[in-house]
């Protein structure tokens, strides 16, 4: 009976929440009020959500409602009000925050001193995330909401989230990981003049399949294995011990720096990174006919096979046209010839750098739409923030690498000999 009654509760508050909306809706068509602003509809609401939820609060501070014949003697009561204008997502809003005549009333919903709600803090972050300056903030607020936010309260709602970044930085990492990609983006930086500088990138792929963001730091200008060494060797403080396959690209001495590291790791370059660098040194209009050419080479059974489609291309019509696209596969041949000897879960696995792809095409928009950094602590915040919006390493149907996870789990127990510890 409960089952039938349940549903029809919720039908009839629903019914009752959409009569109000209506209702809010036909007055604010009357009247001609706008939803946000001063006078808005959804400020005015917002203004009676908050001031009610602090009469609550009230009354459970002093044991008795309003006009309860309980309070009479109690030693404490209500003294009035006070205005309070706070900052929150409907815009700037005027409240009534009640007293008591003890004067030891704390409100939680809008605490002393506070000037902003924590959703207003969240939009601020948000827009942040986006990549938008604090000028464009300060201008879209204004537009918006109606608010007029100074950029001291933007820094220090961003410099807020500094202490989380460092935490996030140097939090312990599991013992092994089946994946690690490494690569680097670049970003504007003011450092006395503009300088494009690299941020180093590392995603783990974990037992669960899932991807995680390990880390992000802020290189010197020219991304070097110097500086690769230095961002390992903190990986495995953190707590990687081994690692299975580590995808890169062709960076000169990286390969050695990952051994250096972590011994038993196999190292693969990024045949995305190979496919992209082939046809960057090419014409747009070879590229129908250069895609199939290289994607014999990449999908060959052996390495034996993939050889002979490397030297039929080269000395084909485009292999002629191209040189350098061979002498780039072939320089590359050692640290990209591992990939042919991984059975086919793993393959479609590392080859499938989507997700990698996808982390870094966010990071790019996200600084791409600032031009240039203040700092190298603002360009790691909003990356971080980016990451953190994107990334959530409990969130299985959002991160998740690959439809047959399991399947390629298996292979990679078989083919690393039981290096992987399978709960």
């Amino acid at each position: 009976m409960a089952e039938k009654t349940e549903p029809a509760a919720e039908a009839a508050g629903d019914a009752m929440v959409d009569e109000v909306v209506e209702r809010l809706l036909d007055k604010a068509d009357a009247s001609g009020a706008a939803l946000l602003g001063e006078g808005g509809l959804l400020t005015e609401i917002t203004k009676a959500v908050l001031e009610r939820a602090l009469e609550a609060e009230m009354s459970e501070h002093l044991g008795y409602e309003r006009g309860d014949r309980a309070g009479h003697g109690s030693g404490n009561s209500r003294n009035g009000t006070s205005p309070k204008t706070v900052l929150t997502d409907a815009g700037t809003v005027t409240l009534a925050v009640p007293r008591d005549r003890n004067g030891d009333f704390e409100p939680r919903l809008v605490p002393k001193n506070a000037r902003r709600l924590a959703g207003f803090n969240d939009r601020i972050l948000s827009l942040y995330t986006r990549g938008m300056s604090v000028r464009d903030i300060r201008s879209h607020l204004a537009q918006i909401y109606g608010v007029e936010v100074s950029p001291d309260l933007i820094s220090k709602v961003t410099d807020a989230i500094v202490d989380e970044l460092v935490a996030w930085q140097s939090r312990p990492l599991d013992a092994v990981w089946p994946i690690i990609y490494i690569d680097a983006l670049w970003v504007k930086i003011r450092s006395g003049s503009v300088t494009s500088k690299p941020v180093y990138l590392a995603v783990g792929v974990d037992m669960d399949g899932r991807k995680d963001v390990l880390g992000l730091w802020v290189g010197a200008e020219g991304e070097g294995a110097t500086t690769w060494m230095s961002v390992l060797s903190e990986l495995r403080n953190r707590g990687i011990e081994d690692v299975c396959i580590v995808v890169c690209d062709g960076l000169k001495g990286l390969p050695d720096t990952v051994t250096a590291t972590w011994p038993k790791a196999t190292v693969q370059t990024c045949v995305i990174h190979l496919t992209r660098a082939s046809l960057r040194l090419s014409s747009v209009r070879d590229h129908p006919k250069l895609v199939p050419a290289l994607k014999a080479i990449y999908t060959a059974p052996t390495e034996q096979a993939a050889e002979q489609a490397l030297d039929v291309f080269a000395a084909s019509e485009l292999g002629e046209r191209y040189p350098a696209i061979v002498r780039t596969w072939r320089s590359a041949w050692p640290e990209f010839t591992p990939y042919l000897a991984f059975p086919p879960a793993i393959r479609m696995v590392v080859y499938s750098t989507n997700m990698v792809e996808s982390m870094n095409a966010r990071l790019r928009k996200a600084t791409r739409n600032r031009g240039h950094f203040p700092s190298e602590q603002a360009a790691l915040k909003v990356l971080y923030l980016a990451v953190r919006e994107q990334i959530n390493p409990k969130a299985r149907d959002a991160n998740h690498v690959a439809a047959h996870w399991k399947e390629a789990l298996n292979q990679f127990s078989l083919f690393f000999e039981d290096r992987l510890s399978i709960q």
